[in-house]
Formats: structure tokens, sequence, C-alpha cells
């Protein structure tokens, strides 16, 4: 596969379809599922003369695609909510950094007074 099918693949896979899921209907509710998207891709080819004085060419190529869902929107009576997605591993380790972050705060101001004595 050449570097341009490999674009014009990419193309066809970011639609908004990958966004914004099917609507789920209960009753008069509506839920809208939707997503965070990421992708990239890079590619490239060249020539070039090896070790031995031999000649040679390549080429290689790489695409990658991240989603995570983002929350929902709930229809009900003519309005529309958000509701987040609560993403608890995050939440878990933003906690974990702050206090990694107060224990070295703490341990420097620590060392720092005993110094001062």
């Amino acid at each position: 596969m050449n570097l341009m099918e490999l674009v014009e693949k990419s193309k066809d896979i970011a639609t908004v379809k990958r966004v914004f899921g099917e609507p789920v209907r209960h009753g008069d509710v509506v839920v809208i599922p939707v997503a965070r998207i990421a992708q990239g891709g890079g590619g490239g080819q060249g020539q070039g003369r090896g070790d031995k004085g031999d000649e040679g060419s390549g080429s290689g190529g790489g695409y990658g695609f991240a989603a995570t869902p983002a929350g929902v929107f709930v229809l009900k009576d003519g309005d529309a909510i958000w509701r987040p997605a609560v993403d608890v591993n995050r939440i878990v380790v933003g906690g974990q950094i702050v206090a990694v972050v107060l224990l070295l705060t703490l341990r420097a101001i620590f060392k720092k007074r005993r110094r001062t004595r």
C-alpha cells in the first residue's frame, strides 16, 4: 500500500459516525453517545546505499486510531442535556500525582528545617 492509499483510507475512517453513536430510544427519551476520537498516521520512503555498497529502497507507513467515551446527550421533553462520562482511572491517577507532589514538597520542607537547626 502506498502513502496516498493510506491517506485516502484514513479519510474514510474519520467520519462523524465515529464521534456520535446511533441514538438509543427508550419511551420519550433519546440518548446519543459521544466519543473523543484521535487519529494519526505517517509514512515515508527512500533509497540508499547499504554498508556493503549495495543499493536498496524501502518504504513504510503506519496509522493509529483511538476512541474514548466523552458522554451522552439526553433528549427529553424538547431539552438536550449533556451528561459527561466519568473516567475513574484519570481521577485516580490525578490524585496519585497530587499526592506524590505533596509528599515531595513536604520532604523538601522538612529537610530544609533540619539543616537550619
